[in-house]
């Protein structure tokens, strides 16, 4: 019998994708690890805000919810910025993180469509 973990459980519900609708702002690439006894699982989740100063902002918010019950933990493995119009239904992923560096932003784009399927999703490695 196979039977699903809470962590996991839990990770299946958490959006790979969230964004602020429009304009340009840092974003961060989080993995999320199951804290569970035999539990490896985890999953790659994009976050990126206007609101926030700094990358880390973002990560220490987004990893304080996400670890409030025990069960997950989060590790930021990358940042950037994201210019979102969406207007013309474009999302362009570039740029790094000064404290936690370049997130992968393939990776990133992938989690992106699948969010924003009628969008164009590109990335560079150039840029700010």
């Amino acid at each position: 019998m196979c039977t699903q973990t809470k962590a996991a459980a839990l990770m299946a519900s958490i959006p790979e994708a969230d964004i602020d609708p429009t304009g340009v702002f840092k974003y961060v690439l989080i993995r999320v690890h199951s804290k569970e006894e035999g539990d490896d699982s985890s999953v790659d989740i994009v976050r990126g805000y206007a609101w926030a100063e700094y990358h880390a902002d973002i990560y220490d918010k987004v990893a304080e919810e996400l670890e409030k019950g025990g069960q997950l933990d989060c590790e930021c493995i990358g940042g950037g910025r994201i210019k979102h119009d969406c207007q013309s239904k474009k999302i362009h992923v570039y740029g790094y993180s000064m404290g936690f560096g370049k997130a992968n932003h393939a990776v990133s784009t992938e989690k992106l469509k699948v969010r924003y399927p009628t969008y164009e999703v590109t990335w560079a490695d150039e840029g700010y």
